[in-house]
């Protein structure tokens, strides 16, 4: 965002501050001012962190002057001030109506990337519903889609990837949970969720472990060779391959190794056909 140069306050301000029934940040009282004058005032109060007063400053400059250049500005700089003070819903309200009063305006990427940062800063654990995190996850990819030359969309690639991290950990955390009281077929879908969906996180070979664990309960001891063989294939080192290795060959299996995969292609096929579903 364009840093905002700070205008010398023109004359004492005689406004006070009153709580409006019914909402959340404070009103000012109407008193006409200088648009120059509210906004310094307001621009005051956001360097010394007072972000509600700030905020109210900034509506007042859009009452006042809801016309000018200061009220195009001030709309935006309410929107961060809500951010600041973990007020999101009243962020993303503002970033919205900025983008939908001036869409082709230069700072309509950033207003795209607060309402982001505004779903993403509210992203729960993965004990809990993940709704705010498939929204972050929408609102980041778009910030990238529209704009994606911008140092905005650098940012939200990598929220992107913690984001998709954090969705597929909860895919794994109830695949885990059905697997532990015996839903295996429920399990199974959750695992194969992380490998399809988010294939790139750090939750895919676990996944694919615990796949190879939720066939061999089932006693289809084919299926968990296939998958194991993908694990073993993409793996090799990891500690999931080495607790999948351990428990087919326990039970008489063999795993594929890479070199069975390179010299018999259609073993690849079947195997990723298998465990992609």
């Amino acid at each position: 965002m364009k840093t905002v140069l700070r205008i010398a306050v023109l004359g004492a301000v005689a406004l006070s501050l009153t709580a409006c029934a019914g909402r959340d940040r404070e009103e000012l009282a109407y008193v006409e001012q200088p648009v120059e004058t509210l906004y310094a005032e307001a621009f005051e109060k956001m360097q010394r962190r007072r972000y509600d007063e700030a905020a109210a400053y900034f509506d007042e400059v859009e009452r006042q002057h809801p016309f000018s250049e200061w009220a195009r500005r001030s709309m935006l700089m309410a929107a961060y001030a809500n951010y600041r003070q973990s007020k999101y819903d009243e962020a993303i309200s503002d970033a919205q109506r900025f983008i939908a009063l001036h869409p082709g305006n230069a700072s309509a990427p950033y207003a795209y990337y607060l309402i982001a940062l505004s779903y993403y800063e509210r992203i729960y654990d993965v004990g809990r519903d993940q709704s705010t995190t498939q929204q972050a996850l929408q609102a980041l990819e778009q910030v990238v889609r529209r704009y994606p030359d911008t140092p905005y969309a650098q940012d939200a690639r990598l929220k992107i990837d913690m984001t998709r991290d954090h969705l597929a950990g909860k895919e794994m955390s109830v695949g885990r949970w059905y697997l532990r009281n015996g839903y295996h077929l429920a399990a199974i879908n959750r695992f194969q969720n992380v490998i399809r969906d988010y294939e790139t996180t750090s939750h895919t070979p676990e996944a694919l472990h615990r796949l190879v664990e939720a066939y061999v309960s089932l006693g289809v001891d084919e299926e968990a060779r296939q998958v194991a063989a993908v694990l073993g294939y993409n793996f090799s080192g990891s500690e999931w391959y080495e607790d999948s290795y351990d428990l087919l060959t326990s039970r008489g299996i063999a795993v594929p190794g890479s070199e069975d995969l390179e010299r018999d292609p259609s073993l690849l096929r079947r195997a990723l056909n298998r465990v992609f579903g």
